[in-house]
Protein backbone atom coordinates (compact mmCIF):
# COMPACT_ATOMS: atom_id res chain seq x y z
CA UNK A 1 0.00 0.00 0.00
CA UNK A 2 1.26 3.55 -1.00
CA UNK A 3 2.47 5.71 2.17
CA UNK A 4 -0.57 6.74 3.90
CA UNK A 5 -0.33 9.52 6.58
CA UNK A 6 -3.40 8.63 8.25
CA UNK A 7 -2.25 4.57 8.46
CA UNK A 8 0.92 5.67 9.91
CA UNK A 9 -0.78 7.97 12.52
CA UNK A 10 -3.01 5.20 13.69
CA UNK A 11 -0.18 2.60 13.18
CA UNK A 12 1.93 4.78 15.51
CA UNK A 13 -0.98 4.70 18.49
CA UNK A 14 -1.55 0.88 17.68
CA UNK A 15 2.81 1.16 18.09
CA UNK A 16 2.55 2.60 21.25
CA UNK A 17 -0.42 0.65 23.10
CA UNK A 18 1.30 -2.62 22.03
CA UNK A 19 4.59 -1.72 24.06
CA UNK A 20 2.11 -0.49 26.78
CA UNK A 21 0.52 -3.91 26.57
CA UNK A 22 3.49 -6.02 26.88
CA UNK A 23 6.42 -4.11 28.26
CA UNK A 24 5.52 -5.39 31.46
CA UNK A 25 6.48 -9.07 31.05
CA UNK A 26 9.79 -8.21 30.84
CA UNK A 27 10.02 -5.58 33.83
CA UNK A 28 8.23 -7.87 36.29
CA UNK A 29 11.22 -8.73 38.52
CA UNK A 30 11.92 -5.15 38.32
CA UNK A 31 9.02 -3.69 39.34
CA UNK A 32 8.15 -6.10 41.87
CA UNK A 33 11.75 -5.90 43.59
CA UNK A 34 11.44 -1.87 43.70
CA UNK A 35 7.76 -1.90 45.48
CA UNK A 36 8.13 -4.76 47.39
CA UNK A 37 5.39 -7.49 45.86
CA UNK A 38 5.89 -10.94 44.43
CA UNK A 39 6.37 -11.65 40.84
CA UNK A 40 2.65 -12.78 41.08
CA UNK A 41 1.40 -10.12 42.70
CA UNK A 42 3.28 -8.16 39.36
CA UNK A 43 1.73 -10.30 37.21
CA UNK A 44 -1.41 -9.01 38.15
CA UNK A 45 -0.32 -5.76 36.37
CA UNK A 46 -1.09 -7.46 33.44
CA UNK A 47 -4.43 -9.25 33.65
CA UNK A 48 -5.52 -6.02 35.30
CA UNK A 49 -5.29 -4.60 31.63
CA UNK A 50 -6.21 -7.44 29.85
CA UNK A 51 -9.75 -7.18 32.37
CA UNK A 52 -9.56 -3.41 31.39
CA UNK A 53 -9.46 -4.04 27.66
CA UNK A 54 -12.64 -5.99 27.55
CA UNK A 55 -14.78 -3.69 29.62
CA UNK A 56 -13.25 -0.84 28.26
CA UNK A 57 -13.72 -1.42 24.77
CA UNK A 58 -18.05 -1.30 24.95
CA UNK A 59 -18.04 1.56 27.92
CA UNK A 60 -16.12 3.52 25.70
CA UNK A 61 -17.63 2.56 22.11
CA UNK A 62 -20.79 3.14 23.54
CA UNK A 63 -20.07 6.81 25.78
CA UNK A 64 -18.39 8.28 23.08
CA UNK A 65 -20.61 7.21 19.63
CA UNK A 66 -21.27 11.25 18.48
CA UNK A 67 -17.85 12.33 18.95
CA UNK A 68 -16.05 13.44 15.60
CA UNK A 69 -14.35 10.37 15.17
CA UNK A 70 -10.36 12.51 14.55
CA UNK A 71 -11.19 13.90 18.14
CA UNK A 72 -12.44 10.59 19.89
CA UNK A 73 -9.04 8.64 18.69
CA UNK A 74 -7.07 11.84 19.85
CA UNK A 75 -9.19 11.50 22.73
CA UNK A 76 -7.94 7.88 23.68
CA UNK A 77 -4.96 8.71 22.57
CA UNK A 78 -4.53 11.26 25.77
CA UNK A 79 -6.12 8.77 28.05
CA UNK A 80 -3.69 6.23 26.66
CA UNK A 81 -0.74 8.92 27.92
CA UNK A 82 -2.28 10.10 30.88
CA UNK A 83 -2.35 6.54 32.50
CA UNK A 84 1.34 6.36 31.31
CA UNK A 85 2.09 9.00 32.72
CA UNK A 86 0.01 8.13 36.34
CA UNK A 87 2.38 4.62 36.33
CA UNK A 88 6.02 6.53 35.88
CA UNK A 89 4.61 8.71 39.00
CA UNK A 90 3.48 5.23 40.82
CA UNK A 91 5.11 5.06 44.28
CA UNK A 92 3.10 2.24 45.52
CA UNK A 93 1.55 -0.98 43.96
CA UNK A 94 -2.07 0.69 44.20
CA UNK A 95 -1.55 3.35 42.37
CA UNK A 96 0.42 1.08 39.40
CA UNK A 97 -2.42 -1.00 39.52
CA UNK A 98 -4.68 1.79 39.14
CA UNK A 99 -2.79 3.98 35.97
CA UNK A 100 -3.29 0.36 34.53
CA UNK A 101 -6.37 0.29 34.81
CA UNK A 102 -6.55 3.54 33.21
CA UNK A 103 -4.67 3.09 30.29
CA UNK A 104 -6.43 -0.07 28.74
CA UNK A 105 -9.63 1.76 29.09
CA UNK A 106 -8.80 3.64 25.53
CA UNK A 107 -7.62 -0.30 24.22
CA UNK A 108 -10.43 -1.63 22.54
CA UNK A 109 -12.20 1.95 21.52
CA UNK A 110 -8.93 2.68 19.73
CA UNK A 111 -8.22 -0.36 17.85
CA UNK A 112 -12.33 -0.98 17.05
CA UNK A 113 -12.24 2.63 15.79
CA UNK A 114 -9.21 2.91 15.02
CA UNK A 115 -9.78 -0.10 12.03
CA UNK A 116 -13.13 1.71 10.59
CA UNK A 117 -11.37 5.15 10.24
CA UNK A 118 -8.34 2.99 8.53
CA UNK A 119 -10.60 1.77 5.87
CA UNK A 120 -12.21 4.45 5.13
CA UNK A 121 -9.12 6.35 3.85
CA UNK A 122 -8.43 4.05 1.42
CA UNK A 123 -10.12 2.86 -1.95
CA UNK A 124 -12.65 0.22 -1.67
CA UNK A 125 -11.51 -3.16 -1.48
CA UNK A 126 -8.29 -2.50 0.40
CA UNK A 127 -9.89 -2.20 3.97
CA UNK A 128 -8.15 -5.48 4.93
CA UNK A 129 -4.80 -4.05 4.16
CA UNK A 130 -5.56 -1.03 6.01
CA UNK A 131 -6.67 -3.18 8.72
CA UNK A 132 -3.73 -4.56 8.10
CA UNK A 133 -1.29 -1.11 8.03
CA UNK A 134 -2.84 -0.18 11.00
CA UNK A 135 -2.12 -3.41 13.17
CA UNK A 136 1.39 -3.23 11.71
CA UNK A 137 1.98 -0.78 14.61
CA UNK A 138 1.55 -3.39 17.33
CA UNK A 139 3.73 -5.76 15.59
CA UNK A 140 6.29 -4.01 15.54
CA UNK A 141 6.35 -3.10 19.35
CA UNK A 142 6.68 -6.49 20.01
CA UNK A 143 9.74 -6.78 17.81
CA UNK A 144 11.05 -3.36 18.60
CA UNK A 145 9.39 -1.32 21.26
CA UNK A 146 9.08 -4.38 23.86
CA UNK A 147 12.83 -5.37 23.56
CA UNK A 148 14.04 -1.50 23.84
CA UNK A 149 11.23 -0.93 26.77
CA UNK A 150 12.43 -4.08 28.57
CA UNK A 151 16.10 -2.73 28.01
CA UNK A 152 15.44 0.83 29.51
CA UNK A 153 13.92 -0.72 32.72
CA UNK A 154 16.57 -2.49 33.31
CA UNK A 155 19.26 0.25 32.84
CA UNK A 156 17.47 3.07 34.07
CA UNK A 157 14.30 2.15 35.70
CA UNK A 158 10.63 0.97 34.91
CA UNK A 159 9.44 4.47 35.67
CA UNK A 160 11.36 5.38 32.45
CA UNK A 161 10.34 3.13 30.48
CA UNK A 162 6.93 4.58 31.10
CA UNK A 163 7.91 7.82 30.59
CA UNK A 164 8.88 6.99 27.14
CA UNK A 165 5.64 5.11 26.16
CA UNK A 166 4.09 8.32 27.47
CA UNK A 167 5.90 10.07 24.93
CA UNK A 168 4.84 7.77 21.98
CA UNK A 169 1.21 8.83 23.49
CA UNK A 170 1.90 12.51 22.84
CA UNK A 171 3.63 11.60 19.42
CA UNK A 172 0.68 9.78 18.54
CA UNK A 173 -1.97 13.10 19.46
CA UNK A 174 -0.01 15.24 17.17
CA UNK A 175 0.13 12.68 14.20
CA UNK A 176 -3.54 12.04 14.32
CA UNK A 177 -4.42 15.58 14.64
CA UNK A 178 -2.14 16.74 11.58
CA UNK A 179 -3.04 13.39 9.39
CA UNK A 180 -6.50 12.29 10.11
CA UNK A 181 -9.71 13.80 7.97
CA UNK A 182 -12.08 15.38 10.48
CA UNK A 183 -14.46 12.29 9.82
CA UNK A 184 -18.05 13.21 11.56
CA UNK A 185 -19.84 10.45 13.83
CA UNK A 186 -21.88 7.52 12.02
CA UNK A 187 -25.14 9.18 10.84
CA UNK A 188 -28.06 7.76 12.92
CA UNK A 189 -26.28 6.33 15.17
CA UNK A 190 -27.58 5.03 18.31
CA UNK A 191 -26.55 2.38 21.52
CA UNK A 192 -29.52 0.21 20.70
CA UNK A 193 -28.23 0.39 17.16
CA UNK A 194 -24.95 -0.59 18.04
CA UNK A 195 -26.16 -3.40 20.72
CA UNK A 196 -29.01 -4.94 18.11
CA UNK A 197 -25.87 -5.68 15.78
CA UNK A 198 -23.80 -7.31 18.54
CA UNK A 199 -26.81 -9.50 19.32
CA UNK A 200 -27.15 -10.89 15.74
CA UNK A 201 -25.58 -14.36 14.96
CA UNK A 202 -23.44 -13.70 12.09
CA UNK A 203 -21.67 -11.09 14.78
CA UNK A 204 -21.54 -13.21 17.67
CA UNK A 205 -20.02 -16.17 15.24
CA UNK A 206 -17.30 -14.03 14.17
CA UNK A 207 -16.63 -12.98 17.94
CA UNK A 208 -16.40 -16.67 18.82
CA UNK A 209 -14.08 -17.33 15.69
CA UNK A 210 -11.49 -14.13 17.05
CA UNK A 211 -11.39 -15.84 20.45
CA UNK A 212 -10.97 -19.11 19.28
CA UNK A 213 -8.29 -17.62 16.53
CA UNK A 214 -6.44 -15.83 19.49
CA UNK A 215 -6.69 -18.61 21.89
CA UNK A 216 -4.88 -21.00 19.51
CA UNK A 217 -2.37 -18.65 19.24
CA UNK A 218 -1.74 -17.93 23.46
CA UNK A 219 -2.27 -21.46 24.67
CA UNK A 220 1.37 -22.22 23.39
CA UNK A 221 3.14 -18.40 22.83
CA UNK A 222 2.32 -17.69 26.80
CA UNK A 223 4.41 -20.84 27.50
CA UNK A 224 6.72 -20.75 25.03
CA UNK A 225 9.97 -19.81 27.48
CA UNK A 226 9.46 -23.09 29.55
CA UNK A 227 8.52 -25.35 25.90
CA UNK A 228 12.22 -23.61 24.46
CA UNK A 229 13.94 -24.30 27.80
CA UNK A 230 13.03 -27.53 28.70
CA UNK A 231 12.03 -29.40 25.67
CA UNK A 232 14.82 -27.76 23.29
CA UNK A 233 17.65 -27.49 25.65
CA UNK A 234 17.96 -23.37 24.40
CA UNK A 235 19.87 -21.02 25.99
CA UNK A 236 18.39 -17.54 27.57
CA UNK A 237 20.16 -15.63 24.36
CA UNK A 238 18.39 -18.67 22.06
CA UNK A 239 15.01 -18.00 23.68
CA UNK A 240 15.44 -14.39 22.89
CA UNK A 241 16.46 -15.40 19.64
CA UNK A 242 13.69 -16.79 18.87
CA UNK A 243 11.00 -14.02 20.66
CA UNK A 244 12.33 -11.98 18.04
CA UNK A 245 12.27 -14.14 15.17
CA UNK A 246 8.63 -14.67 16.35
CA UNK A 247 7.75 -10.86 16.08
CA UNK A 248 9.21 -10.61 12.66
CA UNK A 249 6.81 -13.64 11.92
CA UNK A 250 3.96 -11.59 13.12
CA UNK A 251 4.91 -8.28 11.23
CA UNK A 252 5.08 -10.38 7.87
CA UNK A 253 1.82 -12.64 8.58
CA UNK A 254 0.09 -9.10 9.41
CA UNK A 255 0.54 -7.88 5.96
CA UNK A 256 0.09 -11.03 4.51
CA UNK A 257 -3.40 -11.33 5.49
CA UNK A 258 -4.33 -8.05 4.78
CA UNK A 259 -3.30 -9.04 0.92
CA UNK A 260 -4.77 -11.87 0.87
CA UNK A 261 -8.04 -11.08 2.57
CA UNK A 262 -9.08 -8.34 0.41
CA UNK A 263 -9.24 -11.36 -2.09
CA UNK A 264 -11.38 -13.33 0.07
CA UNK A 265 -11.89 -13.06 4.30
CA UNK A 266 -12.86 -16.79 4.03
CA UNK A 267 -10.68 -18.44 2.27
CA UNK A 268 -7.40 -16.54 3.75
CA UNK A 269 -9.09 -17.70 7.41
CA UNK A 270 -9.39 -21.40 6.17
CA UNK A 271 -6.10 -21.43 4.60
CA UNK A 272 -4.01 -19.65 7.82
CA UNK A 273 -6.60 -21.58 10.24
CA UNK A 274 -5.07 -25.05 8.31
CA UNK A 275 -1.51 -24.01 8.68
CA UNK A 276 -1.29 -23.21 12.16
CA UNK A 277 -3.06 -26.44 12.75
CA UNK A 278 -0.50 -28.25 10.75
CA UNK A 279 2.11 -26.16 12.23
CA UNK A 280 1.69 -26.45 15.86
CA UNK A 281 1.15 -30.49 15.06
CA UNK A 282 4.84 -30.82 14.02
CA UNK A 283 6.01 -28.31 16.74
CA UNK A 284 4.75 -31.36 18.98
CA UNK A 285 7.11 -34.08 17.50
CA UNK A 286 10.25 -31.40 16.41
CA UNK A 287 10.47 -28.84 19.33
CA UNK A 288 13.64 -30.75 20.85
CA UNK A 289 15.49 -30.19 17.19
CA UNK A 290 16.76 -26.08 17.53
CA UNK A 291 16.46 -26.12 13.89
CA UNK A 292 13.41 -27.67 12.92
CA UNK A 293 12.12 -25.08 15.65
CA UNK A 294 13.64 -22.00 14.60
CA UNK A 295 11.82 -22.18 11.11
CA UNK A 296 8.47 -23.35 12.64
CA UNK A 297 8.62 -20.44 15.44
CA UNK A 298 8.97 -18.39 12.17
CA UNK A 299 6.18 -19.44 10.32
CA UNK A 300 3.83 -20.34 13.87
CA UNK A 301 4.86 -16.22 14.07
CA UNK A 302 3.27 -15.71 10.16
CA UNK A 303 0.23 -18.04 10.63
CA UNK A 304 -0.61 -16.23 14.09
CA UNK A 305 -1.24 -13.09 12.96
CA UNK A 306 -2.12 -13.49 9.30
CA UNK A 307 -5.62 -13.94 10.85
CA UNK A 308 -5.97 -10.49 12.55
CA UNK A 309 -6.89 -8.55 9.43
CA UNK A 310 -9.64 -11.20 8.53
CA UNK A 311 -10.97 -11.46 11.77
CA UNK A 312 -11.24 -7.87 12.16
CA UNK A 313 -12.77 -7.38 8.51
CA UNK A 314 -15.15 -10.27 9.07
CA UNK A 315 -16.77 -8.29 12.21
CA UNK A 316 -16.93 -4.63 10.51
CA UNK A 317 -19.01 -6.27 7.32
CA UNK A 318 -21.20 -8.23 9.77
CA UNK A 319 -21.85 -5.17 11.48
CA UNK A 320 -21.78 -3.26 8.79
CA UNK A 321 -24.49 -0.58 9.37
CA UNK A 322 -23.54 -0.54 13.05
CA UNK A 323 -19.92 -1.32 13.33
CA UNK A 324 -18.32 0.44 16.34
CA UNK A 325 -19.14 -0.91 19.04
CA UNK A 326 -19.10 -4.53 17.36
CA UNK A 327 -15.29 -3.66 16.12
CA UNK A 328 -14.11 -2.47 19.59
CA UNK A 329 -15.72 -5.87 21.29
CA UNK A 330 -13.57 -7.73 18.99
CA UNK A 331 -10.40 -6.33 19.99
CA UNK A 332 -11.83 -7.74 23.64
CA UNK A 333 -12.43 -10.76 22.05
CA UNK A 334 -8.48 -11.00 21.24
CA UNK A 335 -8.09 -10.48 24.94
CA UNK A 336 -10.29 -13.01 25.73
CA UNK A 337 -8.53 -15.67 23.47
CA UNK A 338 -5.54 -14.65 25.42
CA UNK A 339 -6.97 -15.62 28.78
CA UNK A 340 -8.24 -18.31 27.41
CA UNK A 341 -5.82 -20.06 26.00
CA UNK A 342 -3.13 -19.50 28.83
CA UNK A 343 -5.54 -21.26 31.11
CA UNK A 344 -5.96 -23.90 28.58
CA UNK A 345 -2.07 -24.36 28.29
CA UNK A 346 -1.43 -24.16 32.39
CA UNK A 347 -4.65 -27.15 32.10
CA UNK A 348 -3.09 -29.27 30.14
CA UNK A 349 0.54 -29.10 32.13
CA UNK A 350 -1.45 -28.92 34.99
CA UNK A 351 -3.06 -32.68 34.42
CA UNK A 352 0.35 -33.95 34.19
CA UNK A 353 0.39 -34.39 29.80
CA UNK A 354 3.84 -32.48 29.91
CA UNK A 355 4.79 -29.33 27.83
CA UNK A 356 4.50 -30.76 23.83
CA UNK A 357 0.75 -31.27 24.64
CA UNK A 358 0.48 -27.89 25.46
CA UNK A 359 1.37 -27.92 21.48
CA UNK A 360 -1.23 -29.80 20.43
CA UNK A 361 -3.82 -28.27 22.36
CA UNK A 362 -3.11 -24.95 20.57
CA UNK A 363 -3.20 -26.70 17.19
CA UNK A 364 -6.54 -28.65 18.31
CA UNK A 365 -7.75 -24.94 18.84
CA UNK A 366 -6.98 -23.78 15.21
CA UNK A 367 -8.94 -27.05 14.08
CA UNK A 368 -11.80 -25.81 15.67
CA UNK A 369 -11.41 -22.35 14.27
CA UNK A 370 -10.92 -23.87 10.87
CA UNK A 371 -14.16 -26.22 11.08
CA UNK A 372 -16.26 -23.31 12.52
CA UNK A 373 -15.36 -21.29 9.22
CA UNK A 374 -15.85 -24.51 7.17
CA UNK A 375 -19.32 -25.03 8.23
CA UNK A 376 -20.56 -21.55 8.53
CA UNK A 377 -20.08 -20.45 5.07
CA UNK A 378 -22.97 -19.36 3.27
CA UNK A 379 -22.75 -21.54 0.48
CA UNK A 380 -22.42 -24.64 2.99
CA UNK A 381 -25.30 -23.76 4.68
CA UNK A 382 -27.59 -23.42 1.63
CA UNK A 383 -25.96 -26.86 0.51
CA UNK A 384 -27.15 -28.53 3.99
CA UNK A 385 -30.70 -26.88 3.76
CA UNK A 386 -31.28 -28.44 0.54
CA UNK A 387 -30.38 -32.23 1.19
Amino acid sequence: MKLNPPLLALAAGAFGIGVTEFAPMGLLPVIASDLGVSIPAAGLLISAYALGVVLGAPLMTLTTGRVRRRTLLIGLAALFTLGNVLAAISDNYTALLAARLITSLNHGAFFGVGAIVAASVVPPGRSASAVAAMFMGLTLANVVGVPLATWAGDQVGWRTAFWGIAGLGGVTMLALRLTLPNLPAPAGGSVLGELRALTRPTVLAALGLTVLGSSAMFTVFTYIAPILRNETGASTGFITGMLVTYGVGLTLGNWLGGKFADKSVDRTLLITLAGLSLILTAFVWLMPYPIPTSLLIFLWGVASFALVPPLQVRVMKAASDAPNLASAVNIGAFNLGNAIGAALGGGVIAVGFGLPAVALAGAAMAAVGWAAVWFGRPRRRIALRGM
